[in-house]
C-alpha cells in the first residue's frame, strides 16, 4: 500500500491514546489529547485558507504547536516548510520566496519583527498565524499588505475531531536543507517514500518494512513505552525524522525547547530516559562535559542509549561517554536530508568509518557506474530506492544530485565519498565538497576534525582549506578551546595530530575564536570558517 505520514500517525493514536506521547517542559500530552491539538491546529489552518498543496513555513523554536503544526498541515495535506530560526533577513527573504510560503506561523518577539521587515518582499504570503502576542510591528506591517494575522489561541475553540478529506501516499513532503555550504534547497519527498527511506518503514529497528496500517499499530501496542529526546531543534532534518519515527513507534517523545546539556542530563533522571538524540560532537561535546560533572550525582541507570546523526561524531567523544556508563550502547546514523536514514556507521580504533554492505547503497564513479567491491578506487556514495522526487524548483541541481541511469535506475549523490571492501563494506572518507587538495594529496576536513575534538583543550573545530602558492591549499582550522585551558599552540595541534594522521592532513595554520560558529543543530558553517581563515 501507500502510505501518507497523517494516516500512519491517526492509526498509532487509535491504537495507544491514553499513552504519553509528547513531553515538552513539564507537560504530558498523551496520544489522544496530541491528536485533539493537531486537530484543532488543522481545522485553524483550514478555516484561515490553508488547503491540500499550500505551504506554510513554520517560524518556530521547539514547542508543542511546533509539533502540532507539521501534524496539522499534513492532516490537512499541506506542506510544513522548516525554518532555521538562526538564519539573517536575506536568507529568510530567500527561503521564504523560494519555498512559495502562502503563510508563516512565527512566536518570538524579535522574530515577528524580522518577519515584519520581509513582508513586503515576500507578496505570496497572505497569512501570519502567531503564538502567543502579536507584536506592534508585525500586526502594523500585516495591516499594511492586507495580511491576516491569526492568533495560534484561536485553535482552543475549534473542533478536535479529524474530519478530513482522505489522503495520498503522493502527498508532497518539502524538507530544506541546512545551507551550510549556500543557500539551502528544498528536498521533494512524497509521503510513501519519506514513510520507506527516512522512517525506516516505521520499523527501524526490525529487518522488513511495515505492510499496512493494521501492523503499525498492532506494533505500536507492542512496543514498549521508552522516552526518546530529542536535543536537536526540530527544523532540522534528523530532529524531523526522529519525531516522526518514535511517534509511529508509539514511544514518547522527549522535547526541550533549546539545546541545554544541563537540562538534557538532569532529564536522563527526571524523565527516565532510555534514548537521546544528538547531532555529532557539537552536541556531543558539552553533553559529556556535563554528565562527567554530574556523575554521581545524576541517576543514569535508565539510560540505554545515545544516537547521533547528521555530523561527526568523534571516538574521543564517544570513549568519554562510554567512560561514564560503559553499557551504553552509541548508534552513528548516516544520512541526510536527500536520503533519509541510510544506516548505522561503525567506528574502528583508528577511526575509519564503516557502513554495512546494504542493496540500497553502491559506490560509482563519475560516470555513475558502480564500483565493484575490493577496488581501491575512491568513488561517491549513491542510494538507490526510495529517493526524493528533487530539489524544489531547481531542475539543475536535481539533474547532478538525483541522476537517472542507463537502466532507468534513480540515484541520489551527494557527494559523500568512500570505497568498497571486498564484502561490500563501504569505508565513509567525508563530503567531496569539503575535501582539501594539498599538493594532489585529498584530505577530508571530517577526519580532521574528528581528530581535533581529541585534543584535552579543543571544545569544537572546523578545517577548511586555505590557499597556498606552492601546493595550492593547505589545512587549517579555526579552533575554539574550553576557557579554562592553557593558550593552544600551532606546535601542539600539530603534535597531538601526528599521533593518528599522515604529516599531510595535519592543520598547517589555526585561528583561535571563543566560539566555533554552527547552525542551532550543530552543523558546520564552513563559510564562516573560511572567511575567518582568509581574514
Amino acid at each position: 500500500m501507500q502510505f501518507n505520514l497523517a494516516d500512519v500517525i491517526e492509526s498509532v493514536t487509535a491504537a495507544v491514546p491514553d499513552r504519553v506521547a509528547l513531553t515538552y517542559e513539564d507537560q504530558n500530552l498523551t496520544y489522544g489529547e496530541l491528536e485533539a491539538e493537531a486537530n484543532r491546529t488543522a481545522h485553524l489552518f483550514a478555516e484561515a485558507g490553508i488547503s491540500h498543496g499550500d505551504h506554510v513555513a513554520l517560524f518556530l523554536k521547539n514547542s508543542v504547536e511546533h509539533v502540532t503544526s507539521i501534524l496539522g498541515l499534513i492532516k490537512i495535506r499541506a506542506v510544513p516548510i522548516n525554518i532555521n530560526y538562526r538564519y539573517t533577513q536575506s536568507e529568510l527573504e530567500y527561503i521564504f520566496t523560494n519555498s512559495d510560503s502562502v503563510a508563516v506561523a512565527v512566536e518570538l518577539p524579535e522574530h515577528q519583527r524580522l518577519l515584519a521587515s520581509l513582508l513586503d518582499a515576500c507578496p505570496k504570503i497572505r497569512t501570519v498565524f502567531v503564538v502567543g502576542e502579536t507584536t506592534d510591528e508585525l500586526r502594523g506591517a500585516a495591516e499594511r499588505r492586507s495580511v491576516a494575522v491569526v492568533p495560534f489561541s484561536d485553535a482552543r475553540d475549534l473542533s478536535p475531531a479529524a474530519d478530513f478529506p482522505a489522503r495520498s501516499g503522493d502527498d508532497l513532503y518539502l524538507l530544506y536543507t541546512g545551507g551550510t555550504t549556500g543557500y539551502p534547497k528544498g528536498v521533494m519527498w512524497r509521503h510513501d517514500d519519506f514513510f520507506r527511506k527516512p522512517l525506516s518503514g516505521g520499523n527501524p529497528y526490525g529487518d522488513e518494512p511495515r505492510r499496512d496500517l493494521a501492523e503499525i499499530a498492532s506494533a505500536a501496542k507492542e512496543f514498549p513505552e521508552l522516552a526518546f529526546l530529542i536535543a536537536a531543534p526540530l527544523m532540522h532534518g534528523a530532529a524531523l525524522y526522529s519525531l516522526f519515527t518514535f511517534l509511529i513507534l508509539g514511544a514518547r517523545v522527549v522535547l526541550k525547547r533549546d539545546f541545554d546539556p544541563k537540562q538534557v542530563v538532569e532529564a536522563i533522571e527526571k524523565d527516565r530516559l532510555q534514548v537521546i538524540l544528538i547531532v555529532g560532537d557539537a552536541m556531543g561535546l558539552p553533553l559529556v562535559d556535563e554528565m562527567e560533572r554530574r556523575q554521581g550525582e545524576v541517576d543514569y541507570s535508565s539510560l540505554f542509549s545515545i544516537t547521533s546523526g547528521g555530523a561527526i561524531w568523534s571516538t574521543s567523544v564517544r570513549d568519554r561517554m562510554l567512560a561514564v556508563k560503559p553499557e551504553l550502547l552509541l548508534r552513528d546514523n548516516f544520512g541526510a536530508s536527500e536520503s533519509g536514514n541510510d544506516g548505522a556507521l561503525t567506528i574502528d580504533e583508528s577511526g575509519t568509518l564503516r557502513m554495512a554492505p546494504s542493496p540500497n547503497m553502491i559506490l560509482v564513479d563519475e560516470r555513475l557506474e558502480e564500483i565493484p567491491p575490493g577496488s581501491d578506487d575512491v568513488g561517491y556514495i549513491a542510494r538507490i530506492g526510495n529517493v526524493p522526487l528533487g530539489y524544489y524548483k531547481d531542475e539543475e541541481k536535481t539533474a547532478r544530485t538525483f541522476p537517472t541511469r542507463a537502466d532507468g535506475t534513480r540515484l541520489a549523490v551527494l557527494g559523500d565519498m568512500g570505497t568498497v571492501e571486498s564484502d561490500g563494506t563501504i569505508v565513509f572518507l567525508g563530503r567531496g565538497s569539503q575535501c582539501i587538495n594539498t599538493g594532489g594529496e585529498k584530505v577530508f576536513a571530517e577526519e580532521v576534525e574528528a581528530t581535533l575534538h581529541g585534543h584535552p583543550s579543543i571544545v569544537d573545530a572546523l578545517v577548511v582549506p586555505m590557499p597556498d602558492e606552492r601546493l595550492g591549499q593547505l589545512v587549517a582550522a579555526v579552533i575554539a578551546t574550553y576557557p579554562d585551558s592553557d593558550e593552544l599552540t600551532l606546535d601542539a595541534v600539530q603534535e597531538h595530530c601526528r599521533k593518528s594522521l599522515a604529516g599531510y592532513k595535519i592543520p598547517r595554520a589555526i585561528v583561535l575564536v571563543d566560539e566555533v560558529k554552527r547552525t542551532p543543530a550543530g552543523k558546520a558553517d564552513y563559510r564562516w570558517a573560511t572567511s575567518m581563515v582568509s581574514s
